[in-house]
């Protein structure tokens, strides 16, 4: 793939390692900060996955540089957006990244047999809701391996919010227990590993770091697997 190049335009959005800058009605550019995200193996893995047909942004370009990936522009909010204007409820929302992880985990990885494609930072502000279904963005993390992974890390971000002292607390928990509806591909170790990933990610404040504890046990509860604690 062609090095991008040029200045960005317009921004129209920025998260924890990225921002994301109109080109036109059809392309957005989503610049990596210094030192986070490989862009060119985030567009080959983009690619793979809507090869297989799961809803993927489509990509245009990635730079050289690993930084700069030009991809589709979507139109619609994103989960949490559409839940916090009262379009959405935490039960449809918590179904909804669910039916995802297990059409993304029907994705053969594309060098590991048996493997898998794993998103690795499924919730709902990475799931936007276009007028032609879901699509999920942000692949910076996307690796291949061990679907209970997967599951171990959405469960883990919406416990991480269910359990603080933050306003969505509550719905948080109730999109959590209708992601673990059936939580018969999350196991002890997919947990206790998204645990330690999380607690190790660079972005992460320390008070976020120091709920991790209750969010496992939380998720545990949900989805019966306290016997298998250590």
């Amino acid at each position: 793939m062609r090095t991008t190049g040029g200045a960005p335009g317009r921004l129209l959005g920025s998260g924890r390692t990225a921002d994301v800058y109109e080109i036109d009605a059809a392309w957005v550019l989503r610049r990596e900060r210094a030192g986070y995200g490989d862009a060119a193996a985030e567009a080959e893995i983009m690619a793979h996955v809507r090869a297989h047909e799961f809803p993927a942004p489509a990509v245009r370009a990635a730079d050289s540089g690993k930084r700069d990936l030009v991809m589709e522009r979507l139109d619609g909010p994103t989960m949490l957006q559409a839940f916090a204007a009262g379009e959405l409820g935490a039960q449809e929302a918590g179904a909804i990244l669910a039916r995802l992880l297990r059409e993304l985990h029907g994705v053969p990885a594309p060098r590991t047999a048996g493997a898998r494609v794993l998103h690795l930072d499924l919730h709902p502000d990475n799931v936007i809701l276009t007028g032609d279904g879901p699509r999920v963005i942000d692949w910076s993390t996307a690796r291949e391996g061990d679907p209970a992974l997967d599951w171990g890390m959405s469960a883990v971000i919406l416990a991480q919010v269910a359990v603080s002292a933050e306003p969505i607390a509550a719905p948080a928990r109730a999109m959590l227990g209708a992601l673990l509806v059936d939580p018969s591909d999350l196991t002890e170790e997919g947990l206790t590993e998204a645990s330690r990933r999380r607690a190790d990610n660079p972005t992460m404040r320390a008070e976020e770091i120091e709920l991790l504890g209750a969010a496992g046990s939380l998720v545990r509860s949900l989805a019966s697997l306290a016997s298998l604690a250590p």
